[in-house]
């Protein structure tokens, strides 16, 4: 088994009629709206330091004992400071995996034999593991994250939110001012805190204005 391993793309992604494709910006093309939304959860890690769109083109032998070649979807790669495993990626539907199986799982096991030789992990990400509401906070939160406020302001309002120890964002909002346009103008430095990870709540869930926070002070 042979690969090719580049961070620019090992085939050419293109517009085809039977998949969406598109870049998200500062990662690169994809072919399927899933991946989109993978990509758009790895462009808000604060651990992820690169992601490669079908960086590698791993070569395997089919069942049959024909030649195969195996594009898989992408390369995570961690930053420094944070000790993980870079991961060599593949994104199907469920409804593709159950019904392509028998073509899908000897690229798939090529593809886990090479990342083991790399000392890298292989995973494969379904809707299951993507669309969940951690994607929708992402989503929301990701055009607070370089929004820029003054630092006396956002200290004050992690100030005030360690003082109360936990509170959800309506009731720290009336903690911080009686005035309700004042209230609304703070509304994105919340937010904005939020997605910095300056403010800790569980993303795993749906953000609301009831949602619990605490500050990371």
């Amino acid at each position: 088994m042979t690969s090719d391993l580049t961070h620019s793309p090992a085939r050419t992604i293109g517009m085809n009629s039977r998949s969406v494709t598109g870049t998200v910006p500062g990662i690169g093309a994809y072919e399927s709206t899933l991946e989109r939304d993978l990509m758009e959860i790895l462009r808000f890690d604060p651990e992820v330091s690169r992601v490669s769109p079908q960086p590698i083109r791993i070569d395997f032998i089919k069942p049959d004992g024909s030649q195969g070649e195996y594009y898989p979807d992408g390369l995570i790669e961690f930053k420094p400071e944070h000790p993980l495993l870079p991961v060599l990626y593949e994104v199907k539907y469920r409804a593709d995996f159950r019904a392509n199986w028998r073509e899908l799982m000897p690229k798939f096991r090529a593809g886990k034999q090479f990342a083991l030789g790399r000392g890298w992990r292989f995973e494969v990400f379904t809707e299951r593991e993507i669309r969940t509401p951690y994607l929708s906070n992402v989503k929301f939160l990701f055009p607070f994250l370089d929004r820029k406020f003054p630092e006396s302001i956002t200290t004050w309002v992690l100030q005030i939110l360690s003082d109360l120890g936990e509170a959800d964002p309506d009731f720290l909002l009336c903690a911080l001012c009686k005035d309700k346009s004042n209230r609304a103008e703070l509304i994105p430095v919340i937010w904005h805190l939020v997605a910095t990870e300056a403010i800790d709540c569980d993303l795993e869930v749906p953000l609301t204005m009831r949602t619990k926070m605490r500050a990371y002070i």
